[in-house]
């Protein structure tokens, strides 16, 4: 069934106290969403984010981001007063105009879980039967993590590569040691869980009953230093002294000449297999607990993916290495069922990727802007889609197609301008974003998603990610209402004249 909606992440949100959250401002969008006759909310990965701020890079695949946790909601809850967000206010200081829309996560580090520790000191939480249910619910995950950064808080953040043998390695003494020490500190990030986990079922349920489903978005590997790896070291290629072997990466190509070296560890996928996947199996049902559409994160991986030496200064040394392939679909089907995931088979595709994708049967990716190259015909272009595919104008990692029109080389502006069959002298970046909207919601794709920032069309200053580069990613944030009453009722007849509205 045809169908579209809008690629926003929670952190862009434009919530109170320096980051988006699951407050007022998500329900709000929700409904914008339903205005402007979306059927489809996608996000990002949802976990809480360490070093470089990315929401691929997380401290654990399981839990949610603390930074998520609606302040207001604390305090309706009874967990915070009004004078504790006013001396939160206060405490994170003046916010310069040129920040207002942009996440500053060194404030938030330093200051945020000064007030979320108050409310979980409030709350009196730890005798509830709620959350001791959602503890038992949870226990093959939840005390390993919230053990993981009460040591980690307890060692300036230190990766855990670099803890003393006895609690690296999780000897049995030391682990009861730093439980006992660290007790109410594991019990506080318990408690940041089960908050996160009530505040976005609250929000999902009230997105499904407009009629919105979520698109959540799993990352195909995990951080080297995360309760993950710490917990579950032998799933992972890691050497007897708890070290990778090897890491994740991209070869060199036109784009790098040493390639991309990612550093995540790699899977020890001999193992998972012996296993039944059932790590992998317990990773999905949560993320399908969380979304109603799961969006797997670089899915050639699953067919080959590329090992690059543990130590290595680039990715030139690599090699491909032969991936689980379908049988863990397969285990995966017999175990959750049939399940709605889209594949994220973007960049360089082999016919192995290409039959891994068939035969799994998901729809793959289609992004607008890689279509109009000058140097040869795209499989991007739209009449080379079939319908079980989810067309896009950009991805997170792109440009926003605003400053993507206008840094185009002219060759290429050629060939969009020929397809589109418009003179170039009636096109402005504006309009010509809204034509590729159009292009897209008209294509045969199934389903049709896209980016906030496209259909606000602004500029290059609200990109998300650039990749392979660290510092200013990740902290774009959308401007309290945006979406006008005009810009929703165009987006709904554009919905509505392509046969994308679903009741």
């Amino acid at each position: 069934m045809r169908a579209s909606g809008i690629l926003l992440p929670i952190a862009s949100l434009p919530s109170e106290f320096g980051i988006g959250a699951f407050d007022r401002c998500a329900y709000d969008f929700v409904d914008t969403l339903a205005k402007a006759g979306q059927s489809f909310w996608q996000i990002l990965p949802m976990g809480p984010t360490g070093y470089g701020d990315s929401p691929y890079q997380s401290f654990s695949t399981f839990a949610g981001n603390p930074y998520f946790i609606s302040l207001s909601g604390l305090r309706e809850e009874g967990y915070l007063t009004k004078g504790d967000l006013e001396e939160y206010e206060a405490l994170c200081g003046h916010t310069p105009h040129s920040e207002l829309n942009r996440v500053n996560y060194e404030k938030l580090y330093k200051t945020r879980f000064q007030i979320l520790r108050r409310a979980y000191e409030s709350s009196g939480i730890r005798e509830g039967e709620e959350f001791k249910k959602y503890a038992a619910e949870n226990e093959d995950w939840l005390p390993d993590y919230a053990l993981f950064m009460a040591i980690k808080d307890s060692k300036a953040g230190q990766s855990f590569l670099e803890w003393e043998d006895g609690i690296k390695r999780r000897k049995p003494e030391a682990v009861a040691a730093y439980k006992e020490q660290y007790s109410d500190d594991v019990y506080f990030y318990m408690f940041l869980q089960f908050e996160f986990s009530r505040q976005w079922n609250k929000l999902k349920e009230y997105a499904n009953k407009k009629g919105v489903q979520i698109i959540g978005d799993i990352p195909i590997y995990v951080a080297l230093d995360s309760a993950d790896t710490w917990s579950h070291p032998e799933l992972f290629q890691f050497t007897d002294d708890w070290e990778p072997a090897a890491v994740a990466g991209c070869p060199p190509d036109a784009f790098s000449e040493t390639g991309q070296l990612w550093g995540n560890p790699l899977y020890d996928w001999r193992r998972h297999e012996e296993t039944g996947f059932d790590w992998w199996i317990k990773r999905l049902e949560n993320c399908f607990r969380w979304y109603d559409v799961v969006r797997i994160d670089h899915f050639r991986g699953f067919d080959e993916y590329y090992s690059i030496p543990y130590g290595d200064p680039d990715a030139v040394g690599g090699k491909w290495e032969k991936g689980p392939g379908i049988r863990l679909f397969e285990v995966m089907k017999e175990k959750l069922g049939e399940k709605n995931i889209i594949a994220e088979d973007l960049g360089f595709l082999t016919d192995s990727v290409r039959k891994l994708l068939k035969d799994t049967g998901y729809p793959g990716m289609k992004v607008l802007q890689f279509a109009f190259d000058s140097r040869e015909e795209s499989d991007y272009m739209p009449h080379n889609y079939s319908p079980n595919c989810v067309v896009y104008t950009g991805t997170h990692d792109n440009q926003t197609t605003y400053s993507w029109w206008n840094e185009m080389p002219r060759e290429d502006k050629d060939v969009a301008l020929r397809y589109l069959n418009v003179p170039v002298r009636f096109l402005s970046a504006k309009q010509l974003t809204w034509q590729l909207i159009s292009m897209a919601q008209r294509s045969v794709a199934e389903l049709c998603i896209i980016p906030a920032q496209d259909y606000l069309c602004l500029s290059k200053s609200a990109r998300l990610n650039t990749p392979s580069t660290m510092g200013a990613n990740w902290k774009w944030r959308m401007r309290e209402g945006a979406f006008s009453d005009d810009l929703c009722k165009k987006i709904y007849n554009m919905t509505k004249l392509y046969g994308r509205l679903r009741n």
